[in-house]
């Protein structure tokens, strides 16, 4: 038998007796390992595992248009599925009613008028801009785009779209107007390229339900004219019905491609560590509401679940941004807020909390804004916008009330020639096919079509609980005097706070920014 020498403590001589091997090398092993654990970082063993992120975003859809939200005309059971076992929020402001500012803010936590020319429509994503995927990126996290990531416009310096890398390859046979983008084929994809080891976050961009529709697709697939609420600055008219459902349909199209999505993610056994948040980047693509700060503007849809983590079942009432989304992923993943410039707040507070309504007291307002959408006035000229949504009540700065809302009547055609009349109203998409402008003349028609086209005064004020539509102007009317001066005054605050260009003498810089769209020719202004 060998022997084997340990050292005593207590001398410099060391102490003889007999001990077998393999007692001896089994005693080694369960000593390492506990030596193993007390050197590993304090807090490794009881830190939780990071959660995905699946971050999935419409193009263009209002907050009322899903059937969680109790719309009749419409069934999105993914969305829903995702509300009913997670949180359904009933107060969800974006920070801009145009895609690619809004998108940008997204990506930065930040306000627009805080990006520079990424806070304007089809400009520069600067490379200096900081962003949630790099940073989830740079601390380990696999990330993904699918569809339409953030645009129009040119970004500078990166390999790819700022909300990462593309998968696209896969594509599905689609009715003419709507994306053959097969959303859910190509997370598929992603998904198994991801390294086991490693959380992932992907960003699926549904360009549903940006126009143009298949006309008519809507009602050949079944859905109900009858079933169609309208808001209350369009008329309520058939063909106004119409044109919704075929909007409607395709909110539907690109809700089934979730649902595939959750349902592989529950196959591989991931759903329940995943972070899935469900939104839209802007309104609906109506007059008054995409490409304005109105309700129907930048009030859109959000459902968010997290397995267990988040209490399901719940309907939150707290007005909350779009720009809160980048905290909370990096929150979610463990990463400390200070790692970006941030004006946004995280939600997690809300998430993690087990109660619904108001939740946190310390939410009293959300604010956008707008500058440039299409190219539709003298000079590339925008129609710059602030707003301020607090309570029942929203109030609008416009900057230049002297410019046309929703862009010039006219515009120079290809050979040089002024073209007709009502023929140039750009900020509106597809506005010469829509029924509103082809049907101006109609006596019920008229009154709407001048809502969405004539020029504003620079102050506007809507009681939301009494005016969803944002209808019924209070800015002139006395009795709101005092509501429309504090709003104001709380606005221009904050904007001076967050330093808007808009409140120095530097504000026109953002008229400055190149358009990479198609550019049109309108008369000077008088």
């Amino acid at each position: 038998m060998d022997l084997v020498q340990w050292p005593d403590h207590h001398s410099s001589t060391f102490m003889h007796f007999p001990f077998p091997k393999f007692i001896l090398l089994g005693a080694l092993i369960v000593l390492l390992g506990a030596f193993t654990i007390v050197l590993k970082p304090r807090g490794e063993e009881s830190r939780p595992q990071r959660p995905n992120i699946l971050f999935v975003i419409s193009d263009d859809q209002s907050f009322a248009h899903a059937s969680a939200y109790g719309f009749k005309a419409i069934d999105t059971p993914a969305f829903d599925r995702v509300a009913r076992e997670g949180v359904l929020f009933t107060n969800a402001f974006v920070a801009s009613p145009g895609c690619s500012p809004s998108r940008a803010a997204i990506l930065t936590g930040k306000n627009c008028w805080q990006i520079g020319p990424a806070g304007t429509h089809a400009s520069t994503f600067p490379i200096e801009l900081q962003i949630f995927t790099d940073v989830l990126q740079e601390s380990g996290y696999f990330v993904g785009l699918t569809g339409k990531g953030w645009g129009p416009g040119k970004v500078v310096g990166r390999a790819h779209n700022p909300a990462g890398k593309q998968y696209d390859r896969h594509t599905l046979t689609a009715p003419k107007g709507i994306s053959n983008n097969d959303y859910a084929a190509n997370f598929q994809d992603f998904f198994e390229q991801k390294p086991s080891d490693q959380p992932f976050c992907f960003w699926m961009g549904a360009q549903e339900p940006h126009r143009r529709y298949p006309t008519g697709i809507g009602e050949r697939s079944g859905m109900k004219i009858s079933d169609v609420k309208v808001p209350a600055f369009l008329p309520d008219q058939d063909e106004v019905k119409s044109d919704m459902l075929d909007y409607l349909y395709e909110i539907q199209w690109y809700d089934r491609h979730l649902g595939r999505i959750l349902a592989l993610l529950e196959e591989k056994g991931e759903l329940e560590n995943t972070l899935v948040v469900v939104t839209s980047d802007n309104g609906m693509p109506f007059p008054r509401a995409k490409a304005n700060c109105y309700e129907y503007g930048i009030h859109v849809p959000l459902a968010i679940r997290w397995g267990a983590q988040v209490k399901g079942g719940r309907v939150i009432d707290d007005l909350v941004s779009s720009i809160d989304f980048a905290p909370t992923f990096l929150e979610a993943a463990g990463i400390g807020l200070n790692t970006m410039k941030l004006e946004g707040k995280s939600l997690m507070n809300i998430l993690k909390a087990t109660t619904e309504g108001l939740v946190d007291t310390e939410r009293t307002a959300v604010y956008a804004s707008r500058e440039r959408h299409s190219s539709s006035r003298w000079n590339n000229w925008g129609y710059p916008q602030r707003t301020i949504r607090k309570g029942q009540y929203q109030y609008i700065w416009n900057v230049h009330p002297e410019r046309w809302p929703a862009g010039a009547p006219q515009k120079y055609d290809a050979d040089g020639t002024l073209g007709p009349m009502h023929g140039a109203y750009h900020d509106i998409d597809d506005f010469n096919e829509s029924p509103l402008n082809i049907l101006r003349e109609d006596k019920d028609m008229a009154p709407y079509f001048h809502m969405a086209v004539d020029k504003r005064p620079a102050e506007e004020l809507y009681d939301i609980k009494k005016d969803p539509g944002c209808l019924q102007n209070l800015a002139a009317d006395p009795a709101y005097a005092g509501i429309r001066k504090q709003m104001s005054q709380e606005l221009k605050d904050y904007l001076a706070q967050t330093h808007d260009p808009r409140t120095t003498a530097d504000g026109e810089i953002f008229e400055t920014y190149i358009r990479y769209s198609p550019i049109r020719t309108f008369p000077k202004p008088n």
